[in-house]
């Protein structure tokens, strides 16, 4: 029997004292040799919103895939902390030095990473956005909300994958956001097919209060902590002439007891980065035939 070691963190944690807080994430440490259908498997086992699978490459950035229970993503920001942490971390176990800077060779092509006051942070593709298709009374109905509760139109944005950014006036519209799959699911599909809703509400100058939703097999569950969405995001507000450079702390996963703290920056020259601290719970090893 194969033995393939695994971590699981939490990603965007308030501290690592926050032992059950951020979003978990599963890390297969060697994945040479692994098919897709076994790795969609492994995913599907874990059944975390997302698992990554490290190929080392010598003399080249590691290859990551990032697998949900149901399909492969191009990109995912939890996934992208949180595996940058455990590679930072195994370099230091086995070259007993500490590095604060590496890439990842991601689907969406290689992505920067740095360590940044104790936080991994990425450094987004330039985004890319387009309005929605349909009327925002649908789009009211499709989030179970009024009109009156949007603060701006809403609009799908990608950094690498696309959702829908759809920014509301208040934590109270946030509160009483109740997603309707088949209303999504008809009129507001991503570039990929699939449908989703990032709610972002601004409760002060640089700092946002956000909920995202996304299908699954028993309806539309809640996620605690979406990096891509948080880039997205930044992609939005560069969009709205936000000023740069500037420093926004995006906060999710109250509604469902799981607060995740996410640091969103623009840069000068209107990059978008998201990082986060990263808290290691637990270590295993797979058993495979």
């Amino acid at each position: 029997m194969k033995r393939i070691a695994y971590r699981i963190v939490n990603v965007f944690v308030e501290s690592e004292r926050a032992t059950f807080g951020g979003n978990p994430l599963a890390v297969v440490e060697d994945a040479t040799g692994l098919d897709d259908a076994t790795m969609q498997s492994i995913a599907a086992q874990f059944n975390l919103s997302e698992t990554t699978f490290i190929f080392p490459q010598a003399g080249a950035a590691p290859r990551v895939r990032i697998f949900t229970p149901r399909y492969e993503l191009p990109f995912a920001g939890h996934p992208t902390v949180g595996t940058s942490f455990v590679l930072a971390s195994m370099h230091e176990e086995l070259q007993a030095t500490a590095i604060n800077a590496l890439t990842l060779g991601l689907n969406v092509g290689p992505i920067e990473v740095t360590l940044e006051n104790g936080a991994w942070t990425f450094t987004a593709n330039p985004h890319q956005s387009r309005a929605i298709d349909a009327p925002a009374s649908v789009l009211a109905k499709a989030v179970g909300l009024q009109e009156t509760d949007f603060l701006g139109e809403a609009r799908f944005v990608s950094t690498g994958t696309e959702q829908l950014v759809i920014p509301v006036a208040s934590v109270d519209a946030l509160a009483r956001t109740k997603p309707n799959p088949e209303l999504l699911q008809a009129h507001f599909k991503n570039d990929a097919g699939r449908y989703m809703a990032y709610l972002v509400a601004r409760v002060a100058a640089n700092r946002f209060q956000v909920r995202f939703f996304f299908p699954t097999t028993s309806g539309m569950s809640e996620d605690p902590g979406t990096g891509s969405a948080c880039s997205n995001l930044g992609g939005y507000l560069l969009d709205a002439g936000e000023a740069t450079p500037q420093a926004i702390i995006v906060t999710q996963g109250e509604f469902i007891q799981r607060l995740n703290v996410l640091q969103l920056s623009l840069t000068k020259d209107r990059r978008i980065r998201v990082g986060g601290r990263v808290l290691e719970i637990a270590r295993g090893t797979l058993g495979l035939p």
